[in-house]
Parts: structure tokens; C-alpha cells; sequence
């Protein structure tokens, strides 16, 4: 048996952690019916289950304050967290009129096994991010190096930089096209968008400021490189990495030399440590998803259908075929070649929804099956998972128009470019973590006045979207890895 394991590839291995884990998850799914409470009772704290209620009181001096059904879990949640801790300490609960707790510590969701295993999927996910800035700050000095002097570093960032802006517009306008052609916004039921507008009603009051372009060029140098590492600033941590690597073509050779192969010697073993990580992928990818289906479940997809379906089949378009297509023209990697390789990566990206992430292994996918050299990836895949979000970019201009047409605004040309532009801008400064687009998806509402409360509408299922979109972000950063390689003729296509 352990035979037959070890002769499994990865990606299938990874593959059958998915399946299984949102089977897993969808069998121990966290109920709707069921609460934990913790309260006090004779100077002690206790927790009890409370399913099945027919009615559920919010208590304040003995006066009701709120009062809700059987199917408003959600809604229980919500008016509890808006709560304060003073005024939690003075409100009581009384289930079905009859049974009522006082000193109320804490309300949350009954947490199955499948959302207990969460902290393995956690644990495979902080492993990659452990040796991501170590892999891209090493291998990134190390091309650097490598390639000579500023001029040819700047001439292959130019031609990064327009690839990334050029595949982020074309996905944009598949997304921009296909949410005119659907309008799934159109298709949701008055009762229903009141529900998700009730169900999922953010509290989150953060103010994004405006796009700056000059404070974000400025920000790109770092007043203290080690922070920026520590941080994880990925634009700092390239620059830091990118003066050091050309500042070592400057020096004496003799003194160079030792420097270069340190820091060479450090990506390998960065590299080397990726694969024994990704032994534990399968582990993580079921805690991950197990841990996904059983608190969100798959309900909210059928509210949100069309909507979902929209930016699902805008991003298999631009990964499966713009993408796809270009790597073909552009770099000569047959599409087979290329989409085969990319499996673990996009079954990674996909789990984690994060592209810091999935930056390690997207790395070693390129050098070792893409045949791109290390010294491209290590400059153009790191600059991708900082600044080209394919899937984001896309998300943010669908979720825009999709709630402009719920609230049944018209958004003319100029507003639609209006949000191709800002998309651009916003994508650029999205973190590569999981969760984060939808704070970025403000601004864009923003810039054609559309309600920002209209986030609520779809968050309940943006966890899910989450992970779909990161898909094509690792898979624009591969496929523009390709076609750079290429261009600077050292793409190795054996």
C-alpha cells in the first residue's frame, strides 16, 4: 500500500485531498439550527448547545430588544457582535419564551471535526509563507547577478510590468462582457437581496484611501530593509534584492563570487524545502476545504447562481483559453505542457486563496517543469504575486456591475471604463492574501457611486470566489514567466 502511495503524483494526491475534503465537510457541515452559548451561572461560566428554537430573545432590563426565528442564525450572530462587552454583560437570552441566560459570555456557531481540522490547513499554509521571502530575496540576487547591469534589469521589468497590465485589462473585459451579456444582477428576487442584505450585512467600517500613484512608487524603496522582509512587502523586499543583485556585478569578482554562491545556495535549499512541504499538501488541502464546505456550505450558491456562474465562467475563459493560448503563441510551450505543469500550483492556489502562497511553489513549477531559468523567475513571478491579479481584477469589475444592476443603476461606458481603471489601480495594490479584494472592491464602488453596503450581497459566498480567483493570478504570473523567458531567449522547451 505505502508502494502504491508513493508511485501517486502529487497533483493527484492533491486532487483526491479536495474531493474528500468537501465530501468530509459537507458531511459534518456546522448546523444552522444550533448555537454555543457560554454564560454565567452561580459565579461559573458554562457552555450549553442550544438547537431547534422556535424563538430567540435579545433581553435588556427585562425589556425585549430584539427577537428572532428559527431560520436566523446569521442574523442572532450579527446582532450579538454588534453587541459591546458592557452591554453583553447586561443582556440576557431567552430561548422559546421559557428557558432565559444571564451574563452571556459568548455566541458562535457549534464548530464540527470538519471545521476543527481547520489549523492543519492553517499550519501548510504559514509553512509556505515561511519560505517565501527567503526563496524570492535569494533567487532574486542571485538573477539579478546574473543578468549584468540596470539596463537589462530594466528592460526585462518594463516588459513584465506591460505583460501583467495587458493580461489584467483583457481579463477585465471578458469580465466586463459577460456580466452586460448575463446580468445576473437582474435575476436575484427582491426578498432574496433582502435577505443577503439582512443575512450578511458588513460591520466593517474601514476607510480605504484614495489610490495615490506617487506614494505607492515612493513606497516601493524601503526605509528599513528588514522590516519590509519581516513584513513581508514584497515590492520593498524585490527592490532591497534587486540593488544588491546589480550592486554585485559593481565589485571585485573575487569578492562577489562568495556573496553570489551563498545566496545561490540559500535558493536551493529554499527549493528543496518546498518539496519536502508539499509533502504535507494533501493534509493541509483536506483540512482546508473540509473546513470551508463545512462552515459555509454550498446554500448560498443557489441564491447566488448567476452571479457565480458569471465570474466562474470568465475566469475558466481567461485561464483555459487566453492564457493557455498566449503561452503557446508567445512562448512555444505546447498548452498541454503548459496547463500539466501548472496543476499543483492552481490545486495549491486554489486551497489557500493566497498567491504569497502559493509564490514557493509556483517557482519551482516554472524552473523545474516550464523550463524557465531562475534568474526570470525569480524576478517576474514575485512582482506578479505582488501586482497582477488576473482573477481579482476580474472579480472586482463583475461583483461592481452586478451590484449596480440589483440596485438597478445603469452604468454607461464611461463608468464601466471607469471601473476597468480603477480595477487596474486597486488590483496593483492588493495584498496577495486571502479576503482582501473584497476591501479593495470599496474603492471601485466607489469611483461610479455604486452603495458600498452592497458588499453584503455577496460575501456569503465570496470565500468560495476567493479561492476560484486566485487560480488565474498563479497562472498569469507562470504564463507571462514564459513568454519573458522566451523573449530574452532562455527558455529551455525540452
Amino acid at each position: 500500500m505505502a508502494k502504491i502511495m508513493k508511485n501517486i503524483q502529487l497533483h493527484h494526491k492533491i486532487l483526491a485531498a479536495l474531493v474528500l475534503g468537501a465530501l468530509f465537510g459537507a458531511l459534518f457541515n456546522v448546523s444552522k439550527f444550533e448555537l454555543g452559548l457560554t454564560y454565567i451561572h452561580d459565579g461559573k461560566e458554562q457552555t450549553i448547545d442550544i438547537r431547534n428554537w422556535d424563538s430567540f430573545e435579545f433581553l435588556y432590563a427585562d425589556t425585549i430588544i430584539a427577537s428572532f426565528g428559527k431560520d436566523d442564525q446569521i442574523r442572532i450572530l450579527q446582532f450579538f457582535k454588534r453587541l459591546t462587552k458592557e452591554q453583553r454583560e447586561h443582556t440576557s437570552i431567552k430561548i422559546d419564551r421559557r428557558q432565559t441566560y444571564t451574563g452571556i459570555r459568548a455566541l458562535e456557531k457549534v464548530k464540527t471535526i470538519a471545521v476543527m481540522i481547520k489549523p492543519l490547513g492553517i499550519l501548510f499554509i504559514r509553512l509556505l509563507m515561511f519560505v517565501a521571502v527567503p526563496m524570492v530575496f535569494a533567487s532574486l540576487i542571485v538573477g539579478a547577478a546574473s543578468l549584468g547591469d540596470m539596463r537589462r534589469v530594466g528592460r526585462l521589468g518594463g516588459k513584465t510590468i506591460l505583460w501583467y497590465l495587458f493580461s489584467i485589462v483583457v481579463a477585465m473585459s471578458i469580465g466586463l462582457v459577460l456580466v452586460n451579456l448575463i446580468q445576473p444582477g437582474t435575476r436575484i428576487s427582491t426578498e432574496s437581496r433582502e435577505k443577503l442584505l439582512t443575512e450578511f450585512q458588513t460591520d466593517l467600517q474601514t476607510t480605504v484611501p484614495p489610490i495615490d500613484l506617487v506614494d505607492m512608487f515612493v513606497k516601493i524603496v524601503p526605509t528599513n530593509p528588514f522590516s519590509a522582509m519581516s513584513g513581508g512587502e514584497m515590492l520593498q523586499i524585490i527592490f532591497f534584492a534587486l540593488m544588491i543583485g546589480v550592486s554585485l556585478t559593481m565589485i571585485n569578482p573575487l569578492k562577489a563570487q562568495p556573496v553570489i554562491d551563498f545566496f545561490d545556495g540559500l535558493s536551493d535549499l529554499m527549493i528543496k524545502m518546498v518539496g519536502m512541504i508539499m509533502n504535507f499538501a494533501p493534509f493541509g488541502v483536506f483540512a482546508l476545504i473540509s473546513a470551508t464546505v463545512g462552515e459555509f456550505g454550498f446554500d448560498i450558491i443557489q441564491t447566488l447562481f448567476w452571479y457565480a456562474f458569471t465570474l466562474l465562467l470568465g475566469l475558466a475563459i481567461h485561464t483555459f483559453g487566453i492564457l493557455g493560448i498566449a503561452v503557446k503563441l508567445f512562448s512555444g510551450i505546447p498548452y498541454r505542457k503548459f496547463m500539466n505543469g501548472m496543476k499543483e500550483p492552481m490545486l495549491v492556489a486554489f486551497t489557500t486563496s493566497s498567491s504569497a502562497a502559493t509564490l514557493p511553489v509556483n517557482m519551482k513549477t516554472c524552473e523545474e517543469k516550464l523550463g524557465v531559468p531562475k534568474n526570470i523567475t525569480s524576478f517576474v513571478l514575485p512582482l506578479g504575486a505582488t501586482i497582477n491579479m488576473d482573477g481579482t481584477s476580474m472579480y472586482q469589475a463583475v461583483a461592481t456591475v452586478f451590484i449596480a444592476q440589483v440596485y438597478g443603476f445603469d452604468l454607461n461606458l464611461a463608468q464601466q471604463l471607469t471601473i476597468l481603471l480603477t480595477a487596474v489601480l486597486a488590483s496593483i495594490g492588493t495584498a496577495p492574501v486571502p479576503g482582501v479584494g473584497i476591501i479593495m472592491l470599496i474603492i471601485v464602488l466607489k469611483s461610479v457611486h455604486v452603495p458600498e453596503e452592497g458588499i453584503a450581497l455577496i460575501l456569503g459566498i465570496d470565500r468560495f470566489l476567493d479561492m476560484c480567483r486566485t487560480v488565474p493570478n498563479i497562472v498569469g504570473d507562470a504564463a507571462v514567466a514564459t513568454i519573458i523567458a522566451r523573449s530574452e531567449g532562455v527558455l529551455d522547451k525540452k
